[in-house]
């Protein structure tokens, strides 16, 4: 129904409004909650419901609204925010929203009280039994997988966070140990520092005296977080589970927390209540960029804003790839502090690039995902989809092979259920010709592209602008000849249309190697 009446950015509207209204106009909030972040208590507040509430959920209970002729949107929203919809054409449930809303925050003062009692029992066993290992100075970094751990090949090199973190001019110097919460992977240490897995980012509380001074702040808070609901000030009882760990940092000594905290982009939205505690004590909070596919494409009729979630960001350090991400940043958080520091590698592996025989052209495609999650997600330019990738790749394939060149084909990494089902079947049959070299996924980018002779990328993908670093030549490939050729998200990589142009630029590069 939407795109037949071409209104498919109507939930992604939804969204950008949230992302700008304040979701309790007026609150007064509690330092003894909200702690050094209290300045920014309500931009804290409103990350936290779009991570938690304005989520896929919050888009399916719009389209179903939207579907269902009469029907209204019943789902757990602020009231404040629930005033947004109405505007927009959503007939709202006010009763059985409210009441949801409700309810929902009781279920999480409940969480809030459980996470309390959880920090206090582990602690307790801590000091009766300590575990967590001495760290001495370290950087921890938050939400990694075993890819992006040291895993060095028979060259000893690694292309994974922790390793370039250690290669960073920028980087805290004079680490004991590099931290992360990946659990039952192989020790392995990066110039010689440990690199370590911890249970968590803070510290258990292992002083009596600090243990008490939290068991005594946690029944305050409790009570207050109770007694405030009562009062229609919900805001204390829903972040009762961040307070918690807000208040365990306050209780550690500026020592015993990390130096740097590093985050990444898969995490934009929230900032962890804690970290602005721990940035008071000294540590240094730094948000980086692990690929550079931020920007939505630019229209016909110009740019949108920052998609979802980018206009109430609040990190204190953006480590960005180039200016054009820079600007980016400054698009979504005016004034914020910046360092532009090149490509950041993320993910690695010990796997091998296979010996090739003839120049090879790295290509690197953009999955498709299900119609189905993609409506679900509120994509409204549907540029990848099965037919776009069927074309990029089979040029691609088509002119190499003319060349008497062969197609270095990185696969992407399994994501289940959401790969579009067209897709999985064309890349079975299309990773068995004999001019395209299907690689593993597990192999380093950095790898691929130091084996070929010329690199590309689906627009507007990261790699096409580690090609460039690396000294390269790259480009990005449409083979619809829809997207605008001054496209800021191109990052001054150029953009060829079509197989002729492809086999003009790739021909030179061949006759070089």
């Amino acid at each position: 129904m939407l795109k037949k009446s071409n209104s498919l950015r109507r939930i992604n509207d939804v969204k950008d409004m949230l992302t700008t209204t304040e979701c309790c106009k007026g609150g007064s909030f509690s330092k003894f909650i909200f702690g050094a972040a209290t300045g920014n208590a309500e931009l804290v507040l409103r990350q936290y419901l779009l991570l938690r509430v304005a989520n896929l959920d919050l888009n399916k209970a719009l389209l179903y609204a939207l579907g269902k002729p009469g029907s209204a949107v019943v789902y757990p929203l602020p009231s404040e925010w629930r005033k947004v919809l109405e505007p927009q054409g959503f007939k709202v449930a006010k009763i059985r929203s409210a009441l949801m809303w409700d309810g929902y925050i009781v279920l999480l003062l409940a969480y809030g009280i459980l996470s309390i009692g959880r920090i206090v029992f582990h602690s307790i066993k801590e000091i009766i039994r300590p575990s967590f290992p001495a760290l001495g100075s370290y950087a921890y970094f938050d939400t990694l997988t075993a890819g992006n751990l040291p895993e060095p090949c028979k060259d000893g090199r690694s292309h994974d966070i922790v390793t370039w973190y250690q290669q960073w001019l920028g980087r805290v110097r004079e680490l004991d140990s590099l931290c992360h919460s990946v659990k039952d992977v192989t020790p392995s240490t990066v110039e010689g520092i440990p690199v370590v897995s911890v249970s968590s980012a803070i510290p258990p509380l292992t002083q009596l005296g600090a243990l008490i001074r939290y068991v005594g702040w946690g029944t305050a808070a409790s009570m207050l977080g109770i007694v405030d609901l009562f009062r229609g000030r919900w805001w204390h009882a829903l972040l009762l589970n961040q307070a918690a760990l807000a208040a365990q940092v306050r209780m550690h000594k500026v020592n015993e927390l990390a130096r740097d905290y590093l985050f990444h982009i898969s995490s934009w939205v929230y900032r962890p209540l804690w970290t602005y505690d721990a940035e008071k004590l000294g540590s240094r909070i730094t948000f980086y960029f692990y690929g550079t596919n931020t920007e939505d494409f630019k229209r016909s009729d110009g740019y949108r804003p920052p998609a979802y979630g980018w206009r109430a960001v609040t990190w204190s350090h953006y480590l960005v790839w180039d200016e054009y991400q820079a600007g980016f940043v400054r698009r979504a958080h005016g004034g914020a502090n910046i360092s532009v520091v090149g490509p950041i590698l993320f993910q690695s592996s010990a796997i091998e690039m296979p010996k090739i025989e003839k120049p090879g052209v790295a290509v690197f495609d953009v999955t498709p995902l299900r119609k189905s999650f993609c409506c679900i997600s509120g994509i409204d330019f549907d540029y990848y989809v099965p037919a776009t990738n069927e074309k990029f790749l089979e040029h691609i394939a088509n002119v190499t092979r003319q060349l008497d060149a062969i197609m270095l084909w990185k696969l992407k990494r399994e994501i289940g259920d959401f790969v579009h089902p067209h897709y999985r079947h064309f890349a079975g049959r299309f990773s068995e010709r004999v001019d395209v070299v299907s690689l593993d996924p597990g192999i380093s980018t950095v790898r691929v592209i130091e084996s070929s002779c010329a690199v590309i990328s689906m627009p507007f993908t990261s790699t096409a602008l580690l090609a460039k670093a690396m000294g390269k030549p790259s480009i990005y490939y449409d083979p619809t000849g829809r997207l605008q050729p001054d496209d800021r998200a191109a990052h001054g990589i150029p953009v060829l249309v079509g197989p002729e142009e492809l086999k003009t630029w790739i021909s030179p590069l061949i006759d070089i190697r």
